[in-house]
């Protein structure tokens, strides 16, 4: 059984990886909900990724409200919470604005599994504009309302796309949301380039189906995790 030790250290670990691989740099953060208490989860205060500690971290409710740690949280802490609070499978949060992922939240080109690995996505990438339902805001996730949006958006799947600002990836543990934000930011660039070649050849449903399987869970996962811990840890 997972301690909140290894939770905790968990969530540093990830935040480094996803800062040393450039999908997190000032901005976005890592969240890991608790494995005793359900409704609550941990979340750094608000710093960016590369400074991240136990020290830093905070422990939240499902409300967003802290109760444990010192320090000021997040603005959009809400993405984190409302999410845990509509996805009872989800045990770890990203949010980034890795910068191949963002040209397609400006304009609004469906982001689609191109390669194996990239199934872990999902077959197509929601569109959440918070214009929808909120009008002209500063595009931060910073009260309930907005999180529980976007969590409608993101439905039953793994990642999200916030128009005009960046993304959203879940997993069962910080290791598999980690990964899935890796892939993502790969995925973003390698369509990009192929889309400037010409017609990409998309992963087909089942393909998409049958790469997740294979290599978005077990021995890949848990190699690509060791391989970031030996890096970044």
């Amino acid at each position: 059984m997972t301690t909140v030790e290894e939770i905790r250290r968990d969530v540093v670990l990830g935040n480094h990886i996803l800062a040393g691989e450039g999908v997190l740099d000032v901005f976005g953060h890592v969240s890991a909900r608790h494995p005793d208490r359900p409704d609550r989860f941990f979340l750094s205060r608000s710093t960016s990724p590369a400074q991240v500690s136990d020290e830093t971290l905070l422990e939240f409710d499902l409300d967003g409200k802290v109760v444990a740690g010192e320090g000021h949280p997040y603005l959009e802490r809400f993405i984190h919470s409302e999410i845990y609070k509509a996805r009872p499978d989800v045990g770890s949060v990203v949010h980034h604005h890795a910068p191949s992922i963002m040209p397609f939240a400006a304009t609004g080109t469906p982001l689609r599994p191109i390669y194996h690995l990239g199934a872990v996505i999902g077959p197509e990438v929601p569109f959440w504009d918070s214009q929808d339902e909120f009008g002209d805001t500063s595009m931060l996730v910073f009260n309930p309302e907005m999180g529980a949006s976007l969590a409608r958006t993101l439905g039953k799947g793994n990642t999200a796309l916030l128009k005009r600002h960046g993304a959203i990836c879940v997993g069962e543990t910080v290791p598999r949301s980690v990964f899935i934000s890796a892939c993502m930011r790969d995925n973003g660039e390698l369509q990009a380039n192929a889309m400037a070649m010409g017609d990409p050849d998309f992963l087909s449903a089942g393909e998409v189906e049958k790469s997740n399987k294979v290599n978005g869970w077990g021995r890949p996962l848990e190699r690509a995790w060791e391989h970031y811990c030996r890096v970044y840890g």
